[in-house]
């Protein structure tokens, strides 16, 4: 009997210790939210879905790893998303309730549109946030926001460098089918001034709405009537597909430029083949981008997500984990004026363990990363050119080559910003 009682005894002081019930179980991370609000529905919903993957994939590989360490203390990440359909209101009121439910630190969000109004409020004393904003427009820095990550480059440095590769393949005038919006109102004053100034023409331009249109006849007719050498269009790349699909059949066969958020690989994808897409001019596809880790990146994400791998997958997962260092060199997760302080420290981020290189962040906000170029000719990619634009000479990009990973040649670019 005293035998029996003895083993009851070890038996329930395992089952307390395995429970935890006498404090001997090994302490839980505290988690961190990280909020996300974007076009999750609607014609805009597959580039949400593909800017938010980035973050999750990033997230989950943190939190498997152990998540990160600030100041002795074990953190992890948890994702939230809401739906804004690229309304203004709608995505204010979704970064309030993320602040004010959950504390977060830093929010993600990639609609210039909707970026806009949430920088109005994420200085608000006791109700910081970080901006983490997926656009490419210089007015995102202009705007004097302390609390802003701008994740992509400007996109200025498109601008030139697309112009740059028309003007070789001989074209000299140029039509203008692009979104509407102040993102695409910004992308057509920046050709149009660029373009006139190397000594082209605009013979049109009649902007579209890619958010809510699918019939782009009317507006295509109308520029191809005046004869462009090319045609400068985009928005989100399911509605460019469809531009360029259009276009061609209305008989045009001169060459596109794509501005920055259509993406060309993407466009390919939903199109089935090359064929429509001779002298297509535009980001180089993701699976080109020049870096050890982006084979491997490609092959986790598609296996992930049973979609293709795009930019704006691997950007907001580079630019995620650059958060997580930040708060770890910040020494807080709660703090964002010292976390945005500490991101300069949070670099580089190099193409052997990561898809896309980021080298550091300027005070305005955006980060270094370079914009990788590339054209379609004869249904086959052109080797990409990758352009340094941070930097103020030709030395100083010989010391990002030999920091980084890239494996192809560094152009330099006068600094936009």
């Amino acid at each position: 009997m005293k035998g029996n009682k003895i083993a009851l005894g070890c038996l329930m002081i395992t089952v307390l210790l395995l429970s935890g019930a006498i404090g001997y179980a090994a302490p839980q991370a505290q988690e961190v939210v990280i909020g996300y609000t974007a076009p999750l529905s609607g014609p805009a919903a597959e580039y949400g879905q593909d800017c938010v993957n980035g973050v999750d994939m990033a997230i989950n590989e943190i939190n498997k790893s152990g998540g990160i360490t600030v100041k002795g203390k074990k953190y992890t990440f948890k994702l939230e998303k809401l739906d804004d359909r690229i309304d203004p209101t709608q995505a204010v009121n979704n970064a309030r309730r993320f602040r004010d439910q959950f504390k977060t630190p830093a929010i993600f969000n990639p609609v210039f549109n909707t970026i806009t109004p949430m920088m109005q409020i994420n200085q608000e004393k006791g109700n910081e946030f970080l901006m983490m904003a997926y656009t490419s427009t210089p007015k995102v820095t202009a705007l004097n926001n302390k609390l802003l990550v701008a994740i992509p480059p400007n996109f200025e440095i498109y601008v030139q460098a697309f112009s740059d590769l028309a003007w070789g393949m001989g074209a000299r005038k140029a039509g203008m089918v692009v979104t509407l919006g102040a993102y695409g109102d910004e992308w057509r004053a920046a050709f149009k001034k660029y373009w006139e100034k190397k000594g082209g023409s605009i013979t049109a331009d009649k902007p579209a709405n890619y958010y809510t249109e699918t019939d782009f006849s009317a507006p295509l007719t109308a520029v191809l009537a005046t004869k462009p050498d090319i045609l400068l269009i985009g928005g989100p790349s399911a509605p460019t597909a469809l531009v360029i699909e259009q276009a061609r059949g209305l008989g045009y066969k001169g060459g596109f430029i794509l501005i920055d958020q259509a993406k060309v690989d993407y466009i390919a994808n939903i199109l089935k083949s090359m064929k429509l897409m001779d002298d297509v001019i535009g980001v180089a596809a993701v699976a080109n981008v020049p870096v050890p880790a982006a084979g491997s990146f490609d092959k986790k994400y598609v296996a992930a997500y049973k979609r293709m791998n795009t930019w704006e997958a691997a950007l907001h997962y580079t630019a995620m984990f650059g958060l997580a260092k930040a708060m770890t060199v910040a020494g807080t997760v709660s703090d964002v004026h010292a976390i945005r302080a500490a991101f300069p420290k949070a670099f580089p981020l190099l193409g052997d363990q990561f898809p896309t290189e980021m080298f550091g962040v300027s005070d305005a906000g955006r980060t270094h990363l370079a914009a990788a170029v590339q054209m379609v000719k004869d249904g086959k990619y052109q080797k990409p050119d990758m352009y340094i634009w941070w930097v103020k000479n030709e030395k100083e990009v010989e010391q990002v080559k030999k920091i980084g990973k890239t494996n192809v040649p560094l152009k330099f670019m006068k600094p936009v910003e």
